[in-house]
């Protein structure tokens, strides 16, 4: 008998942490972060106490409360070995975005953590670059009482430790090296121990277990079969318009009559401008961006996401072809730096790195990593400031701060990523519009909708292609599949799927279904 139980995931777009088990052993399909859930309590200034180890987390039912987890994170008021403990073999990540892999830092060390090289790459580099992005996802200091109750934790002084991660395909020599290193200065008290570094072929599973990489708005997104008394199928995060389809394609052909497919649907729930036409393939928005750079007298901004490597090849194809040059941010080049280690071609020596002013004493990544192999490459504002019209930069809505020190005297911004779909993103959009204005920046991608005292940004659907596939290809996939039970996760209508396919199986946060 199977049993699959969402532990989240089920009703939220994100958060995925779905349970396979068989005969008394299982996997972990993904173990994100649920931004949703998290959200509705904590706030930029309103955070999850870290002293209090798990109790925050567990009170508030954002994680499984499970006994799966470090021990050093439990505290005297919260004995972890009170609750359940599935045995867990391995957590199977399908992409490196935080709401797939975000919690796994809370997770028992001895877990084995199964992703694709290029995943891993990227998660290594978030946690170096933004710790409390990535927190304690790749390596830890384990915690340590701070008080005489045990209610309170510190982190200790021992050295980092690296967890044991399992590759979809042989790791290179590059890869294992960044693995064993943590850029912290010569002075640094904790070195880091690094932990396994091997292909999941070695593990001991209970399924057999086949990874497929599949199109995404991020490389190294995988699909997942299971096969033991049954297949079961895991899209993760797929499309089917981007420049990788034919690999989606592939996982949809071997998970053809799979007992079990676990669908993402995404945009079955969201109805927005960039669904209004369908699938808007990234050739296209390459296309539609390409026009507005021509156009564009001055700076140009492109703002899109900050991990969507396929975008920022396009912008550089953009910059390339209208004469300019495109600059990419310290972080930008510190990721393409790790995705490298992979084999994967990366174009370092085509970019400019932009020298922000600020402290660097606790940005060991860049002074030690990024500034000694590429110092040649950076470009300060008051470069770009004596001719605007030569560079394209990549930067985010948090990046605004910089432009003080470049002053433009008008130019374009292009927003080439998602809609807001949260309250605060549309406040953020808000104060976006307030420094273009200005700055006398003209606005391609974006605009802001005034119905009385009611402002609302809305989205031009030609500037970005969505990381998820429509709800046309979704049905495209289901059919051609043709699984026995379809289990929807990754939305917040999975009515969607029951009211095309009576094999539907609407599950809730937490509930097990056997079969």
């Amino acid at each position: 008998m199977t049993s699959i139980t969402v532990h989240d995931g089920a009703e939220n777009i994100g958060g995925n942490k779905i349970y396979v088990e068989e005969g008394g052993r299982g996997v972990f399909l993904d173990f994100g972060k649920n931004f949703a859930k998290s959200g509705a309590f904590f706030s930029e200034f309103l955070n999850e106490r870290s002293g209090r180890g798990l109790n925050d987390s567990f009170f508030l039912d954002l994680v499984p409360k499970l006994n799966i987890y470090r021990k050093d994170l439990g505290t005297s008021d919260l004995p972890l070995n009170r609750f359940p403990a599935p045995r867990v073999d391995a957590v199977l990540i399908s992409h490196a975005h935080v709401d797939h892999f975000g919690s796994i830092g809370l997770l028992n060390e001895n877990i084995p953590i199964v992703a694709s090289p290029i995943s891993l790459a990227i998660m290594k580099g978030m946690q170096d670059t933004s710790p409390t992005v990535g927190s304690d996802t790749v390596y830890f200091t384990k915690k340590e009482p701070n008080d005489d109750n045990g209610l309170l934790l510190k982190s200790g002084k021992d050295s980092y430790q690296g967890r044991n991660f399992y590759c979809t395909e042989k790791p290179s020599d590059a890869l294992r090296s960044f693995f064993s290193i943590r850029p912290s200065g010569e002075r640094a008290r904790k070195t880091l121990k690094p932990g396994v570094l091997s292909t999941y072929d070695k593990l001991s599973l209970p399924f057999k277990v086949e990874t497929y990489e599949v199109d995404h708005s991020i490389y190294g997104a995988c699909a997942y079969l299971l096969s033991g008394q049954n297949t079961n199928a895991y899209t993760g995060d797929f499309r089917l318009h981007g420049k990788h389809a034919d690999k989606t394609r592939k996982f949809v052909k071997a998970a053809k009559d799979a007992s079990v497919l676990i669908c993402e649907g995404t945009r079955v729930t969201r109805k927005n401008a960039c669904d209004a036409k369908g699938a808007v393939s990234e050739e296209s928005v390459r296309e539609t961006c390409r026009a507005a750079v021509e156009s564009a007298k001055g700076l140009v901004i492109a703002d899109f996401s900050p991990r969507n490597f396929e975008r920022l090849e396009s912008f550089l194809a953009i910059a390339e072809k209208t004469g300019r040059e495109l600059v990419v941010t310290a972080k930008d080049m510190y990721l393409f730096l790790a995705l490298s280690c992979t084999g994967m071609p990366c174009p370092l020596d085509r970019l400019k790195i932009y020298y922000e002013l600020k402290d660097r004493r606790n940005a060991k990544w860049e002074t030690e990593v990024v500034m000694k192999q590429r110092p040649d490459q950076y470009i300060d504002g008051a470069t770009i400031a004596k001719n605007p019209g030569h560079y394209i930069l990549c930067f985010s809505f948090f990046d605004m701060k910089n432009l003080l020190d470049i002053k433009p005297d008008g130019g374009t911004y292009i927003y080439s990523s998602c809609e807001a779909f949260s309250e605060e993103m549309e406040f953020d959009f808000k104060r976006l519009a307030e420094w273009l204005k200005f700055l006398k920046i003209d606005v391609k991608g974006f605009g802001l909708c005034v119905v009385g005292d009611t402002i609302t940004p809305v989205f031009d659907s030609a500037f970005h292609a969505s990381g998820h596939a429509s709800p046309e290809d979704i049905a495209r996939v289901v059919d051609t599949i043709d699984p026995d039970i379809i289990i929807p996760v990754h939305t917040e209508n999975p009515a969607w799927f029951a009211e095309k396919w009576e094999k539907t199986h609407i599950v809730h946060d937490g509930e097990r279904f056997e079969f």
